[in-house]
């Protein structure tokens, strides 16, 4: 019997349509995000691929702290958890293993974005609530 290696690559293109600007880009701070407070097909692509089972959590999604676990969910003005305050929008595409409820990502706290172009359908400014530690997002 013999082994025999084999190899196989996948390309994948960033969809960046809501960044309007790089300003801001090199400062992004590294959070946790808590996969059940998000949507798949909506918020991250679940792989069906049994050869590359990575699935991938997209960029431009908008998040808020949650404030009794430090993590982070999916924003909405609504809510009464902490992800009622906008902390920004995760920067990078990231990816993740089947199973896994906690994602590491790149948050975009400084920044200018599209907000008809977010992930998950267009974000009203005027909804966000600005506050001394929210994000420093200009909308256009």
């Amino acid at each position: 019997m013999s082994i025999q290696p084999i190899s196989r690559s996948s390309t994948y293109t960033a969809n960046r349509d809501w960044l309007a600007s790089l300003h801001g880009t090199d400062q992004t701070e590294t959070i946790t995000l808590d996969l059940s407070k998000f949507t798949a097909g909506t918020h991250y692509a679940a792989s069906t691929d049994p050869v590359q089972p990575y699935s991938r959590f997209l960029s431009g999604v908008p998040v808020g702290r949650i404030t009794a676990t430090g993590l982070y969910g999916l924003w909405n003005k609504a809510n009464t958890d902490g992800t009622q305050l906008f902390a920004g929008v995760v920067f990078a595409e990231a990816y993740f293993a089947p199973g896994q409820t906690r994602v590491p990502a790149a948050l975009l706290w400084h920044g200018v974005v599209h907000a008809a172009k977010v992930p998950g359908g267009p974000l009203n400014p005027a909804d966000v609530t600005l506050s001394p530690t929210s994000a420093q997002i200009r909308f256009v």
